[in-house]
């Protein structure tokens, strides 16, 4: 199965500009790196799915992904992010509402294109401390194809490291995704809502 452009933009999340200033880490540390563990975390799941991707089917792709996901990324850091500066204007209720919709999304994007197998993999290469922030490089590697960068910006909320955005080629997929659901902000936290749960339902649509 070729790597579509969906598939190395995992969908996925904040601040394009990354900071100059980095510390690699051994081999050994990075083993052990908490923040890579849960990128590999992430990684051994997607190969799982893919692996097992037509038994699964899509709904079966994404009850195995939705633990994993919600586990290892910072929906709630990614949705206000997405909001911008209209997030302290919606409700705590709507505010939950995005979130719950926005997780429903990312899940359902990764079920969708993580759709089969042919030898691909994933190889963590090196972990940057960046104050506050790790940054976890990373492949996907295609044995038909060029491998596809990845790099996944963290930081710890909720007593672990967890995603806040990937970056393909340094294009942040959560600005893209700010970018999009502009116009939809603009009209309120029910348009919003309603935009996510139409791209939902368009992936979560069988092949």
């Amino acid at each position: 199965m070729p790597i579509s452009r969906r598939q190395g933009l995992l969908v996925a999340v904040l601040l394009p500009a990354l900071a100059p200033v980095a510390m690699p880490r051994s081999a050994m540390a990075q083993a052990a790196d908490p923040a890579a563990a849960q990128i590999e975390r992430l990684h051994a799941t997607l190969l799982d799915v893919m692996k097992r991707a037509q038994a699964l089917g899509i709904q079966g792709r994404y009850q195995q992904l939705a633990p994993v996901v919600q586990a290892v990324f910072d929906i709630p850091a990614m949705s206000r992010f997405a909001v911008g500066s209209r997030w302290t204007s919606f409700t705590p209720q709507e505010q939950q509402a995005v979130i719950q919709a926005f997780t429903r999304m990312t899940v359902a994007s990764y079920a969708s294109n993580f759709d089969g197998y042919s030898g691909q993999g994933f190889e963590t290469q090196r972990v940057e401390d960046r104050g506050d922030e790790k940054i976890v490089v990373s492949r996907l590697l295609n044995p038909s194809g060029k491998p596809v960068d990845l790099t996944y910006r963290m930081h710890q909320a909720d007593g672990a490291w967890r995603i806040t955005d990937v970056l393909h080629d340094s294009i942040s997929e959560l600005s893209i995704r700010r970018s999009e659901f502009a116009a939809p902000v603009r009209q309120g936290a029910v348009t919003l809502v309603q935009r996510l749960n139409e791209l939902s339902d368009r992936l979560m649509k069988p092949a």
